[in-house]
């Protein structure tokens, strides 16, 4: 608009305001008139552009901010989700197809350094009975004299969850070297993703650990490097039965300030 006015007045020249006002002052009031309609039509032209563009920085900054049903939805997962004890899992568990969309859940989780400082270890049905003699093992190691009550527990706890999988941190060297707690904080991270989504796929999920994790028989049953370290199991299936959910911390109970 502003190049069209000064494209105009720079045509007329020094003598040009004596010419116009010598002009009938109705050809004046016309050609005021269409000056007038032209501005009022540049000036439309030109919000209506401005208008576009904010609508689509608007849009932009929405495609990137979650939409309010989805944060809704993220946080009624978050808050929904609760430890199922194994013995209350039961089959169907997580398929082929879905165990995979759960690791890459997980494999989304912080990482410093991209050393990926951990790794999952599935124990299907056919080897259960090898991580039973495990844990019996690690059992007679620390009592020798336990009794064939306490045996059978320990055997029975393999074969509870319809999914079991081992979640094993790596703290030797790396490049970088990122320290060894913050490697143990991406792997809790890893598991978190999992089990939310586990839950979202219809799962319940529990995490169990245990004396035997650090046993002579279960770190070579899962064949551990010397810098690797057994965390957890993380079992997976279909919740036969709830437990009313448990008291969490209030914001003000786990925030301080500096």
């Amino acid at each position: 608009m502003s190049t069209h006015r000064r494209s105009r007045e720079g045509e007329g020249g020094p003598d040009d305001g004596g010419d116009r006002a010598t002009q009938d002052p109705r050809a004046l009031a016309v050609e005021g008139s269409a000056g007038g309609s032209d501005r009022a039509r540049a000036t439309g032209a030109d919000a209506a552009r401005d208008a576009e563009r904010s609508a689509a920085a608007d849009s932009t900054t929405d495609a990137a901010r979650p939409a309010p049903s989805t944060a809704q939805a993220a946080l009624a997962l978050i808050h929904g989700r609760q430890h199922v004890a194994p013995k209350r899992l039961e089959a169907p568990g997580p398929d082929a197809v879905e165990l995979e969309t759960l690791l890459r859940a997980a494999a989304a989780a912080p990482d410093h350094g991209r050393i990926a400082p951990w790794r999952f270890v599935l124990v299907p049905p056919d080897r259960r009975a090898l991580l039973a003699e495990a844990f019996v093992a690690a059992l007679r190691e620390r009592d020798p004299q336990a009794d064939a009550a306490a045996v059978a527990a320990a055997s029975e706890k393999a074969f509870r969850a319809p999914v079991l999988l081992l979640a094993v941190a790596r703290l030797g060297p790396a490049e970088p070297d990122t320290p060894a707690a913050e490697r143990l904080v991406s792997l809790g991270c890893a598991i978190q993703n999992l089990l939310l989504a586990a839950e979202a796929a219809g799962y319940g999920s529990g995490l169990t650990s245990g004396q035997a994790m650090d046993s002579p028989a279960l770190r070579g049953l899962f064949r551990l490097a010397p810098h690797e370290q057994a965390v957890c199991f993380v079992n997976l299936g279909t919740v036969r039965a709830r437990r009313p959910p448990r008291p969490r911390p209030e914001p003000a109970d786990i925030l301080s300030s500096l």
